[in-house]
């Protein structure tokens, strides 16, 4: 890997937690550089602006979970063993992120909801994926046989994503993992009943 290449990548790591930690209003570019041990001209060598920077560095973060949801699937086959082992990486999820704040997904639409429409449409992109995923997981069990034909995918990742994302945030609030412990019990009983 080129030096340019290295420093482009740790930018947008150093960024990626900054903003997910601080959110993006909260960090300033005296913020990026002290992180970053770079220079305003050396930061702006790489990104445009804050702008930019604040769009890659948020495509990074959201490429560290997806990488993170498809390692702990390659473990299992079968579709509903596949949605329980997502569900139960929750607990590692919300203690150990990929990026340090928690997860980047819901930290970025919460503050991006009236104030970054394109940081809004970025955290859009990334929730379409996640929900393709389970989508594709499912249908791919209906075809299987494994799911019943009648289970509507969408409506299914809609309740998955929902509990766990809430889960964290109740939990990263109250400091208490029972929160992602009583999410991770229910959504466990809601996929056996459902599928």
């Amino acid at each position: 890997m080129s030096k340019a290449k290295e420093t482009r990548e740790k930018i947008l790591r150093e960024a990626a937690a900054l903003f997910n930690q601080y959110g993006y209003s909260g960090s300033s570019m005296s913020d990026i550089m002290r992180v970053t041990g770079l220079q305003k001209g050396g930061i702006y060598n790489h990104f445009q602006s804050k702008d930019e920077l604040a769009l890659q560095a948020f495509d990074f973060a959201a490429e560290c979970m997806r990488k993170q949801h498809l390692g702990v699937l390659k473990e299992h086959k079968k579709a509903v063993d596949r949605l329980k082992a997502m569900i139960s990486e929750l607990s590692n999820l919300a203690e150990n992120p990929p990026i340090p704040g928690g997860c980047p997904l819901l930290n970025t639409a919460v503050e991006s909801d009236d104030a970054h429409p394109a940081l809004r449409q970025r955290a859009q992109i990334a929730m379409d994926g996640w929900r393709a995923l389970i989508c594709a997981i499912i249908n791919k069990g209906i075809a299987k046989g494994e799911v019943r034909e009648n289970v509507e995918a969408d409506a299914v990742a809609t309740v998955m994503i929902s509990m766990m994302e809430g889960a964290i945030m109740m939990s990263k609030l109250y400091g208490d993992p029972i929160h992602i412990n009583r999410a991770i019990t229910h959504l466990h009983s809601y996929l056996d009943s459902q599928l």
